[in-house]
């Protein structure tokens, strides 16, 4: 499975985010992919500013701040059985 991050350059909420969902993604063995929102006019409109969004597949699982132990919980909620 892969994460997606979309997020913002020079956001501290997005570092934040990143910075616990990455080590989480590789304990897991999930790819994790950053993009930038403010890259594609679509996603800028589509996200505005509730970034930092993580997607696992298409399904959006959280936004804002998330702990490790949260993430680890949500990754276990809504991964394919």
């Amino acid at each position: 499975m892969q994460l997606t991050l979309y997020g913002r350059k020079d956001c501290c909420l997005c570092d934040e985010m990143a910075g616990v969902v990455a080590p989480v993604a590789a304990e897991r063995g999930y790819g994790l992919v950053k993009v930038d929102v403010d890259d594609d006019p679509a996603l800028a409109r589509a996200y505005g500013d509730e970034v930092p969004v993580l997607c696992l597949g298409e399904r959006r699982i959280v936004s804002g701040r998330v702990s490790a132990r949260a993430l680890r919980a949500l990754l276990a909620r809504h991964a394919p059985s």
